[in-house]
């Protein structure tokens, strides 16, 4: 058990949390958002199935903030040497700085991946009545990426200044 204990406070394992972390949650955002926005997708297609092109779009945008978590983690496993292949040394309270700074990413893109799907949902309803106005649509949903882009800048910018 005392063995265990130790190995979860090593600063390899915590880094790795923190990547996991960043990829993890920020990918169920997205997930959830892009399946959100999907079930409104398929209901407007079944109205008007020359709509797939416009809700193709909408659907698609929350899936961005897996793809930010997704760099995250590779940003941590390249800095801590898991990618290249040279595993530094990292002590318990670097593993500590790089699971805090994975945070930013993990929490904000794990809400707004959910929260930007809502507003794709809405902007599926522009499309079904007035497809001329998909731009609209498409910045009410851009405006809750903004918080997802600043939570990815966060997130990176603590990492790289973590001195490994």
């Amino acid at each position: 058990m005392l063995e265990l204990k130790f190995a979860l406070t090593q600063g390899q394992f915590l880094a790795l949390l923190g990547a996991a972390l960043a990829v993890l949650l920020a990918g169920i955002g997205s997930a959830k958002g892009v399946g959100i926005a999907g079930e409104s997708a398929a209901g407007v297609i079944t109205e008007d199935p020359s709509k797939f092109g416009q809700a193709l779009l909408l659907q698609a945008l929350p899936g961005t903030q897996g793809i930010y978590g997704l760099l995250t983690g590779f940003v941590i496993m390249q800095r801590i040497g898991i990618i290249g292949g040279n595993i530094a040394e990292i002590s318990t309270q670097t593993g500590l700085l790089i699971l805090a700074a994975s945070m930013p990413i993990a929490f904000v893109g794990l809400f707004s991946g959910i929260a930007q799907g809502r507003a794709a949902a809405a902007g599926m309803g522009i499309i079904a009545k007035r497809p001329e106005e998909l731009a609209k649509g498409i910045t009410y949903a851009a405006m809750v990426e903004t918080y997802a882009v600043l939570a990815l800048l966060a997130s990176i910018l603590m990492i790289f200044g973590i001195n490994i």
